[in-house]
C-alpha cells in the first residue's frame, strides 16, 4: 500500500497532466474536439481488461470519438441475463444506440485476471471476494486447462488461459440480443484480439480453428472478402 506522502505525488502527478492537457494539448486537437462537443459515433466496441498497461487507443493508433471502450478485470463479458448492468448495458448502447460496426475484445499478456485464476491462493482471491466473484464469468476458460498446480501459473499458461477467455467471451457476446442481431444483418463483426504487452505484437483469434492469425493475414483477408 502506498504511503500518504506517495498518494499525494501520484494525485499531483495526475493533475499536472491535466494541466499539460489543458495548456498544450487540447489546442493542438481543438477543432477535433470541438467537432465532438455535441455527440459522438465510435466505429467500434473495444472491451479490454482495466489492466493499467492497456491503451486501446494507443495500440490501435485512434483518436478520441473512434472507440467506445468498455474495461474490466479479465475484459469480461458476462452470458445475457447472468450479470445485467454495466458490461450489458454498455453493449446494448453501442450496438443499438450508437451504431458499433465491430465489437474487439481483447485480452493481453501478464494478465493478474488469468494469473488469479490459475493460482487463486497465491493471487490472495480470498480476501477480493468481489473480484473472485466476478472471475467466474472465465472459469469455463479456466477449465479448458484441466489440472494445474499454482507453479503452472507461468507466461506460457497465462497466454494461453488469456486466449481462451477472450474466445469465451466472444461466445458470451453471442448471447447479447443486441448483438445476435446485427451478426444476423451482416452490420456486425466480432474479433478477438490478444495483446503481448512486450512485444507490442497483437494477434487475431480465429474462433474456428482456435489459432492465432497475423495482423498482416487478417488484413489481407479482409480487403480479399471486400473486392
Amino acid at each position: 500500500m502506498p504511503t500518504c506522502s506517495e498518494a499525494r505525488s501520484s494525485l499531483l502527478s495526475l493533475l499536472r497532466g491535466v494541466e499539460h492537457f489543458n495548456t498544450e494539448v487540447f489546442p493542438a486537437k481543438e477543432k477535433l474536439f470541438a467537432s465532438l462537443a455535441s455527440g459522438q459515433s465510435p466505429d467500434a466496441l473495444f472491451i479490454a481488461c482495466a489492466d493499467s498497461r492497456i491503451n486501446p487507443n494507443l495500440i490501435t493508433q485512434t483518436e478520441p470519438g473512434d472507440l467506445f471502450i468498455l474495461r474490466n478485470i479479465g475484459n469480461i463479458v458476462p452470458a445475457y441475463g447472468e450479470m445485467l448492468g454495466g458490461v450489458s448495458s454498455a453493449i446494448e448502447y453501442a450496438v443499438l444506440g450508437l451504431g458499433v460496426s465491430a465489437i474487439i475484445v481483447c485480452g493481453h499478456s501478464d494478465c493478474g485476471a488469468m494469473k488469479a485464476l490459475l493460482a487463486p491462493k497465491k493471487s490472495g482471491l480470498d480476501s477480493m471476494p468481489t473480484v473472485a466473484t466476478w472471475l467466474r464469468n472465465a472459469e469455463a476458460a479456466r477449465a479448458s486447462m484441466g489440472e494445474l498446480k499454482a507453479e503452472d501459473a507461468g507466461p506460457s499458461n497465462v497466454r494461453t488461459l488469456s486466449e481462451r477467455n477472450v474466445l469465451l467471451q466472444i461466445a458470451h457476446l453471442k448471447t447479447h440480443p443486441a448483438v445476435v442481431a446485427g451478426l444476423a444483418r451482416g452490420t456486425l463483426f466480432l474479433q478477438g484480439w490478444f495483446y503481448d504487452i512486450g512485444s507490442g505484437e497483437i494477434s487475431i483469434l480465429d474462433e474456428q480453428t482456435r489459432t492465432t492469425v497475423s495482423i498482416p493475414e487478417t488484413i489481407s483477408r479482409l480487403e480479399s472478402e471486400a473486392a
